[in-house]
């Protein structure tokens, strides 16, 4: 095996393209829907409100995942990508002239809030499209062998995007208010679609182009659920992610429990991604392939621990120190499980399981967010917080104990594989 290079897909042109626009799109989603969970929170005082938006983005995502991963692996991939793009600028502008304060004062609360989830609806169509088709494109952008370092950059864009934000959304919602930080998003989404229109068209590598929709859907989800490895790593993220959604409640926390003002929640919301964007920059030099089923469930485990600490603390700092800590394990966790779908799906089929891979744990999110609504409705926020880290500590040990194939898993003869293709 040859020495690793830390910085090897960096030195493909095309790949740096990828990783800006994927940051200017990350960048504006993230912070577009914090911006989205203060006006909300503002506006009603409900901690349903936030599960809610959450649900109005997943009802869609879930429902058109399987139909868009057949899609996308039967269409060119920067075309389709350029349309999700657009198709996100437009609902940014939407959600621009929402809440515009004259809207708001003409308009009932009611009228508003409906606005607000009818236009976080229509961006759950776009995402069922998106993340398939962002994955399917890097792996055309570089070689094979390089599959892991690719991945391991890519995920630190996302996270640098996840951390900037909505750390920029808190300041920004202070600084010029909610209206016109949506006009910024709209901007970020500009420059994403500007910087992929420098990339060229890419060759479809499915060969059964025109394939019976229902035959191509039954293959993608007959190779994902005989694939152990890649069920096992989806399965187990994505009830990490369903009952780990403490950010959800941040606005709670940030108003009323830490009363920390949209400063301390930029702050807060910010913390568990630079977690992930540290940890993420330190695995380019140190990879994670090695006991890579070891170092899943042990992060993940962190990751609960990390939840509980964080719903029952009421100091600041010790809050935003537990999301950091929560971040740098779940930073583990998605380059892990990003190396493991890289390297163990075949070309012809990336659209579909990563359209599998969103619907369990893209989706997750906005299910984990409205679970979270739900039960700090139920049981109070404190306590919904403490439960759903308690539950994403229990699935690990129960994926631990009857998934003994998944705590052996080593990744480093597959990079190997890779490396002799080449």
């Amino acid at each position: 095996m040859q020495k690793n290079d830390p910085y090897a897909a960096l030195r493909f042109k095309e790949f740096n393209i990828f990783l800006l626009m994927r940051f200017a799109m990350v960048f504006a989603w993230s912070m577009q829907f914090v911006v989205i969970e203060w006006e909300v929170y503002s506006l009603t005082k409900d901690p349903l409100s936030l599960g809610i938006i959450g649900l109005m983005e997943v009802i869609p995502a879930v429902s058109l995942a399987l139909f868009a991963g057949h899609i996308v692996d039967q269409k060119e991939k920067k075309g389709l990508l350029i349309k999700c793009i657009l198709g996100f600028s437009v609902i940014s502008l939407g959600l621009f002239f929402v809440t515009w304060p004259v809207m708001v004062a003409e308009w009932s609360t009611k009228v508003v809030l409906y606005a607000i989830y009818f236009l976080v609806f229509l961006g759950g169509i776009v995402r069922a499209f998106l993340g398939p088709t962002i994955f399917s494109l890097l792996s055309l952008l570089v070689p094979k062998k390089l599959y892991p370092n690719a991945a391991t950059w890519s995920s630190s864009v996302w996270q640098m995007g996840a951390v900037l934000g909505p750390a920029l959304a808190g300041f920004s919602i202070n600084w010029i208010g909610v209206h016109w930080s949506m006009c910024l998003i709209f901007v970020f989404s500009l420059i994403a679609l500007i910087s992929l229109f420098q990339i060229p068209k890419k060759p479809i590598l499915n060969p059964k182009i025109g394939e019976n929709v229902f035959s191509s859907l039954k293959e993608g989800i007959k190779f994902v659920y005989n694939s152990k490895i890649i069920l096992g790593a989806i399965t187990l993220d994505m009830f990490a992610v369903l009952f780990g959604g403490a950010v959800a409640l941040l606005p709670i926390y940030a108003q009323d429990i830490l009363k920390v003002g949209p400063d301390g929640f930029g702050i807060l919301r910010a913390a568990p991604a630079v977690g992930a964007l540290i940890i993420m920059f330190t695995s380019a030099h140190f990879p994670l392939t090695k006991n890579a089923g070891m170092k899943l469930l042990t992060a993940i485990f962190g990751f609960g621990i990390c939840i509980i600490v964080f719903g029952l603390s009421s100091w600041f700092w010790i809050s935003v120190v537990a999301l950091f800590l929560s971040g740098v394990t779940d930073g583990i966790s998605m380059i892990i499980r990003q190396t493991i779908l890289q390297l163990k799906t075949p070309d012809h089929m990336r659209g579909r399981v990563a359209s599998v891979n969103s619907m369990f744990v893209g989706s997750s999110n906005e299910l984990g967010a409205f679970e979270s609504g739900l039960t700090a409705k139920l049981m109070g926020t404190v306590r919904a917080v403490v439960f759903g880290g308690s539950m994403t500590i229990f699935t690990v040990i129960m994926t631990g104990m009857f998934l003994p194939k998944f705590r052996k898993l080593d990744l480093r003869k597959d990079i190997a594989e890779h490396e002799n293709e080449a």
